[in-house]
């Protein structure tokens, strides 16, 4: 009769510093391997500490706290399968290592040290961490099991090394955030690993969002040639036994359930609304209010914000001034209404007028210009801010993509929040986003189904509102130019060269150019945002604030 193992994984959601809860998730999800008759317990990398932990992991007390927890995790889960879990670890000579864990019979018995660091994007692991030896496979009963740690699979040498080594199948624990395609990615290389060492494979990776990134899940297994044995789904918690037989070809993965994958405009939406709800569960608030101006961003993160809290946490409000459309007063309530969200109305005329007053001694003879506009914004943020502080709610900045990149957004004004849902969506994508979510509804959404932004909200020109007629494209190009510039610039690092061959204006793209750098002290102290691009401001682009230099070519 053929030899069967079976593995459980736990694709879960950690928080980083939450030792203790972490710690419980894992004896948890233990349990369920051990009541089903398995043989490991796998968790993703890094589990214990949550991830990524950045220079947190710097401090020795954290990471001995780190180890302890994981040690006595093992002490209690003892009497049953083993338990593989990431986690930090620091050797005698001092030297810290990225680490997964195996603990059997009440003790760790072997760690496996990352081997390669990634050290781009969002990472970098190598300040951080000592890159580990390559390392061979684990004896788990029957099976001898290779474990390349996250990057060590996008690699084909750990692979290689640990099949050389007499690994049967090959396990990779992950903490592999969101960006739009990253599913493919991932798949395309774990493929490429099973087609090189003839193993199978698989991956487990962990989900839930942590600052400005959030972890999809979407873990997978494959059999030799590529074939999909397994697909969890994302943005969920999914606990799931994957048995796998010794075959007179090898081991082989028993099929299991294949979830079929979102697209992306649905794997956006759901990775805004899940970095929303993680971030604020983990900060410890659990309602909003922000500003809703009749405007389609403001719309958005409202609709967000709904599905990741429900309506009822929701709390909008409207802060007119002189300037302010008849049809934004409209928008505004029918969005709250269709939502079913708290709407109050802070008219700022009174404290403007009072404003005016006060510096009319110093502005004497100065002609009014943008200085009156972004008062009338910086006094938003004041009263949203003082709700915040007196409500206990966070909240919410409502800026594009598109705008934080040219610096269309006034700091200590409309960009004053804790967290903006939508910063790394560029505008055009915005319009599109609400004309899908007034189609799409899903159970994971605690949102109304059907229209919940009014066509006339996503039709109308964007406007601030800051003087009479104004409309954003005054002073810049449509928005359709605009965000196939910046994409270009941003998130391909181009050139004005590159783009004048692709048929755009010169002088338009350097004043594109030009705005981006000189709003970078803007995004330095703009509210974190879900990261959904490989280009995302903050962690995937770093500037310098003073920069003299302009592409002239």
């Amino acid at each position: 009769m053929a030899e069967r193992f079976r593995i459980t994984i736990a694709q879960l959601n950690p928080t980083v510093g939450a030792l203790d809860a972490n710690a419980a998730l894992a004896r948890d999800a233990w349990e369920m391997g051990r009541d089903a008759g398995a043989g490991l317990v796998a968790l993703p990398e890094m589990f214990i500490t949550g991830y990524q932990v950045q220079d947190l992991i710097r401090k020795r007390a954290f990471v001995e706290d780190a180890v302890a927890a994981i040690d006595a995790l093992a002490a209690a889960c003892a009497d049953g399968p083993a338990l593989g879990i990431g986690g930090p670890w620091l050797d005698e000579a001092g030297q810290l290592f990225n680490a997964w864990h195996l603990c059997e019979g009440g003790e760790v018995t072997a760690r496996i040290l990352k081997h390669e660091l990634p050290n781009d994007e969002v990472f970098d692991e190598v300040r951080l961490y000592t890159p580990g030896p390559l390392s061979g496979p684990v004896r788990l009963g029957p099976l001898r099991l290779g474990v390349p740690v996250c990057e060590d699979a996008w690699h084909p040498d750990v692979a290689e090394a640990q099949c050389e080594s007499g690994a049967g199948a090959l396990f990779v624990p992950n903490g592999s955030p969101y960006h739009r395609g990253k599913h493919d990615e991932r798949l395309s290389r774990m493929v490429a690993r099973v087609v090189e060492t003839g193993l199978p494979l698989i991956y487990l990776n962990m989900w839930g969002g942590q600052d400005d990134q959030v972890f999809d899940g979407g873990s997978f297994a494959l059999n030799p040639g590529g074939a999909l044995a397994l697909q969890l789904p994302t943005f969920a918690d999914a606990t799931v036994h994957i048995d796998l037989e010794d075959t007179r070809e090898g081991w082989r993965i028993a099929p299991g359930e294949v979830v079929s994958r979102p697209d992306d405009w649905e794997l956006d939406y759901h990775a805004m609304v899940t970095g929303l709800r993680d971030y604020l569960r983990k900060s410890g608030f659990d309602r909003v209010v922000l500003g809703l101006s009749g405007g389609v961003d403001s719309a958005l993160v409202a609709v967000i914000a709904a599905d990741a809290l429900g309506p009822d946490k929701v709390h909008c409000v409207m802060l007119p001034s002189e300037f302010t459309s008849t049809e934004s007063l409209e928008d505004a309530s029918g969005v709250a209404t269709r939502l079913g969200c708290r709407l109050d109305t802070l008219p700022i005329s009174g404290p403007r007028a009072a404003v005016t007053e006060v510096l009319a001694p110093v502005f004497e003879g100065l002609a009014p210009d943008i200085t009156e506009e972004n008062i009338q914004s910086r006094l938003r943020g004041l009263l949203l801010m003082a709700l915040s502080n007196k409500l206990g709610e966070m909240l919410l900045t409502t800026g594009n993509k598109s705008e934080v990149a040219v610096g269309y957004a006034t700091i200590y004004g409309d960009m004053a929040g804790g967290y903006n849902p939508i910063k790394d969506l560029y505008k055009t994508r915005v319009f599109e986003t609400c004309r899908w979510r007034n189609r799409i509804w899903r159970d994971w959404m605690k949102g109304p189904e059907g229209e919940v932004i009014p066509p006339r909200v996503i039709e109308k020109p964007p406007t601030a509102e800051l003087r009479a007629d104004q409309k954003d494209e005054d002073s810049l190009p449509p928005y359709e130019v605009l965000d196939a510039i910046l994409e270009a610039l941003v998130d391909e690092d181009a050139s004005v060269e590159d783009l004048a061959d692709r048929g755009f204006d010169p002088e338009t793209v350097r004043k594109v150019e030009h705005l981006i750098y000189i709003s970078e002290y803007k995004r330095h102290q703009a509210a974190p945002g879900v990261r959904l691009s490989k280009r995302a401001f903050w962690l995937d682009r770093r500037y310098p604030i003073v920069n003299r230099w302009r592409d002239a070519r």
